[in-house]
């Protein structure tokens, strides 16, 4: 029998108690990983390129202390954070000084962990990845590098929507290969990025949603894998990740289970919902849903 293995792929360290002991408690083996040149993992200033790291504000706005500054219609639901989520507050001062520099380039820590990450997987290999915002499209780079060795994939509020960033500036162009930076495996093949054909969605005042145009591309590593997106519902994901739920179901990748934890009774949660006071009860949530799939 498989060992079930849950490999969790942050963008911050979280070092209190929260999913990382309940996961344990449930009987898998968890496997924290920073990503390379980042956290534990060496960084070689003449190697790996420039880093870049969130100020306090950003820290504040977008995931800490939304309800005060309102940057999108959801912000104002949050309720969630263990403090007032501002510098000075214990717990703010804490979580930020656990914060790590992480590298500039999107495009080029894909392709680390597109060398780094499979080669971790086939040693502890198959796993149940988990992963959070910016690492979102590295788990997209893993299920479709290796698509017999992951499970399932829990995405909570990946990197997104496809193809452009929004909300937050730098508005533009982003993730060229769709919901990735480097190439992922369609059907037909994409000889480059100038060949992903797309299209408007729908538009609003906060972000532009593309999808491909007909007929579309098909993700055939990724449509093997169960995914579940999970979105806070104070979240400025709130506003876009659907975007990038169907874009995966068009893309042929039917099996994607998308939860707003508001529809489910979940309230007042923001981007670091893992590391927020009603943290387990989401926790419980998605080992339902692994439980479920995997028994499939």
């Amino acid at each position: 029998m498989v060992r079930d293995v849950l490999t969790l792929f942050t963008v911050f360290i979280k070092r209190v108690p929260g999913w990382g002991d309940f996961f344990l408690s449930k009987g898998y083996e968890v496997y924290i990983v920073d990503q390379p040149a980042r956290g534990r993992s060496a960084y070689q200033v003449n190697v790996d390129g420039p880093q870049s790291t969130f100020d306090t504000f950003t820290i504040e706005s977008r995931f800490t202390a939304t309800q005060r500054f309102r940057l999108w219609p959801q912000a104002k639901l949050h309720t969630q954070w263990p403090g007032n989520g501002s510098m000075g507050d214990a717990v703010f001062d804490s979580f930020y000084a656990s914060t790590v520099q992480s590298l500039a380039s999107d495009e080029e820590t894909s392709k680390k962990i597109k060398i780094a990450g499979p080669a971790l997987l086939d040693i502890i290999g198959p796993v149940v990845l988990l992963t959070h915002s910016q690492s979102g499209t590295l788990g997209w780079v893993l299920g479709d590098s290796r698509p017999r060795l992951v499970k399932s994939i829990v995405a909570l509020e990946p990197i997104g929507p496809p193809l452009i960033n929004v909300i937050f500036p730098p508005v533009g162009p982003a993730r060229p290969f769709g919901i990735t930076e480097i190439p992922v495996t369609y059907n037909p093949p994409l000889l480059s990025a100038s060949d992903l054909k797309t299209e408007i969605a729908s538009n609003s005042s906060l972000f532009t949603c593309f999808q491909q145009a007909s007929p579309p591309r098909k993700l055939v590593n990724l449509a093997k894998i169960p995914i579940l997106v999970v979105t806070s519902e104070a979240s400025y994901h709130a506003v876009y990740d659907g975007c990038t739920v169907n874009y995966l179901r068009q893309a042929g990748v039917v099996g994607v289970e998308h939860v707003n934890l508001g529809d489910v009774g979940i309230h007042g949660n923001a981007h670091m919902m893992f590391m927020e006071k009603n943290n387990i009860e989401i926790a419980e949530m998605i080992q339902s849903w692994i439980v479920k799939t995997n028994a499939k």
